[in-house]
């Protein structure tokens, strides 16, 4: 009877929360969002050393279970970038943890600095068709550094991790859950990292996709590493090596040919189009691509007709042309971030050239560009007090392995660490990854959490490098791109954006 009178107190409790939890945010619509969600906003300090000054608004997404029995550790999908929309990224969410939503609510939050809650938004970076050099970004910047810091909410010291994970604190509790579970992909995972150390006592699971340690510097230490490793594999794998020999060496020409002015057909417009293809503008379509393997395996045919004046395919590929779309960035939350996290120590010499690039770009933008303060301790990791399930792949160019196992070693024996060698950056769309997430975050014990079975997420081999059905034209030296030879190249263009995660 004791049982009883006490679940029976449970569920009215969870049940008036629930209502609570409802009464705080109201019926709402998101662009190509099938169904009806709830959205909420909190009202933060900017700065929150002033509690009683000037405020912003942090705005949520709730997609409510509509189970009977829904229980009450809600998800919440922390965004990547730094500087994506939490609540433009609802439905990737709703398709990576959809069944999770069955008994749970799965929340977005829109992190201070992105999507509507105080947007620091930056359309002269966001939304330009060309592909720029430094100088050009450099003045864009600068540009929307003048007019962001003219706005109400403009001043860029208070748009940190460390302050953000306190907005999504105000909001689980405005929500009225208890303990919650999070899943960070990307810089979402140092997100996850900092709320669990600033408020261990307010999460149950932590899924950690592409681990952003604390002290990680600019994600352009592995790019190098991705390159080499696409090269050695195209070297022993006989079809790649037939079709593309000695591509080490053609990248190497490739880079000595720069610059040089390239005449293409622009990839989302249709039209001619004509810039000049600087050694930076080269390191960094290359990196944009080495995100997804999926891409990764157009690189050769790419590289190898960019050898040949054809850089459709490479330009294509890379998504340097691409518009914004529900994962783009604001650009003024991302530098606001990465300035002050990034540059709150001494970054350590750069060991290549795609170091090179990210750091000067880095170091010219954020010269002028107000810094928050970031506390000592934002840089530790102390040990975990709930299970955390880290997943990195292999060939990562910006978050790979060694990223995740020396996190889920400052983590202890609370961590699970899934890798998977030949997967990019992110896993939670690899194959079985969705559903080792899934019986983590549900498991009932922590002890069971802890042993998950991880067997599904077998260790696929790297795709096979793209080849064309018939050999791409060679153009003329300052010719325009046929039509033909653009049907001749990789069908993948994956957006991925060098100098995020």
């Amino acid at each position: 009877m004791r049982t009883d009178v006490l679940r029976g107190l449970m569920g009215w409790m969870v049940g008036i929360t629930s209502l609570y939890a409802s009464a705080e945010t109201s019926p709402c619509r998101v662009p190509d969002f099938p169904q009806e969600l709830r959205c909420g906003v909190v009202q933060r300090p900017l700065n929150p050393a002033d509690p009683a000054g000037k405020k912003i608004d942090v705005h949520y997404m709730v997609l409510p279970s509509q189970d009977k029995n829904k229980l009450h550790d809600a998800v919440f999908l922390l965004a990547g970038g730094p500087g994506q929309s939490g609540v433009s990224l609802a439905g990737f969410g709703q398709t990576m943890l959809g069944r999770l939503n069955k008994r749970r609510d799965l929340v977005f939050v829109d992190q201070r600095g992105t999507g509507r809650s105080a947007s620091l938004s930056c359309p002269e970076l966001e939304r330009s068709e060309d592909v720029d050099e430094d100088e050009q970004l450099l003045r864009k910047s600068a540009i929307c550094l003048n007019r962001l810091q003219t706005l109400p909410h403009g001043d860029l010291r208070f748009y940190s991790t460390s302050i953000a994970v306190q907005d999504l604190e105000a909001v689980r509790q405005t929500q009225g859950y208890g303990r919650i579970n999070l899943v960070g992909a990307s810089y979402g995972t140092r997100v996850g990292l900092e709320y669990l150390r600033q408020f261990p006592n307010s999460v149950k699971r932590l899924v950690l996709d592409g681990v952003v340690p604390p002290d990680m510097n600019l994600p352009a230490e592995d790019a190098q590493a991705a390159l080499d490793g696409l090269f050695q594999d195209c070297q022993k794998e006989p079809g790649c090596h037939a079709a593309y020999p000695d591509l080490a060496t053609r990248w190497q020409q490739l880079l000595a040919m720069a610059p040089r002015q390239v005449s293409v057909t622009h990839p989302r417009l249709g039209t001619p189009f004509s810039f000049r293809m600087s050694h930076d503008i080269l390191l960094g379509m290359v990196h944009k691509t080495l995100y997804s393997p999926v891409s990764v395996s157009g690189l050769p045919y790419a590289l190898t007709q960019a050898g040949q004046g054809n850089y459709q395919p490479l330009v294509t590929l890379s998504g340097a042309t691409n518009a914004p779309g529900p994962a783009g960035i604001n650009y003024g939350m991302h530098f606001s971030v990465w300035c002050s996290e990034m540059f709150a120590r001494p970054l350590p010499a750069p060991r290549d050239e795609f170091e090179k690039l990210m750091n000067n770009q880095y170091q010219k933008v954020c010269k002028n560009w107000p810094r928050a303060a970031i506390p000592p301790d934002f840089f530790t990791i102390p040990p975990a007090r709930v299970p955390v399930l880290l997943l990195s792949g292999g060939i990562d160019p910006v978050t790979p392995i060694r990223h995740g196992k020396t996190v889920a070693q400052a983590l202890g024996p609370q961590a699970l660490h899934v890798t998977v060698d030949h997967a990019g950056h992110g896993l939670l769309a690899q194959g079985c990854v969705r559903e080792v997430v899934n019986r983590f975050l549900s498991a009932r014990e922590d002890t069971e959490a802890l042993k998950t079975d991880i067997s599904c997420v077998r260790q696929i081999p790297r795709p096979l490098a793209w080849q064309p059905l018939q050999p791409a034209i060679k153009p003329e030296a300052g010719s325009q791109v046929t039509t033909q030879e653009r049907n001749a190249m990789p069908a993948s263009s994956i957006n991925q954006a060098g100098g995020r995660s």
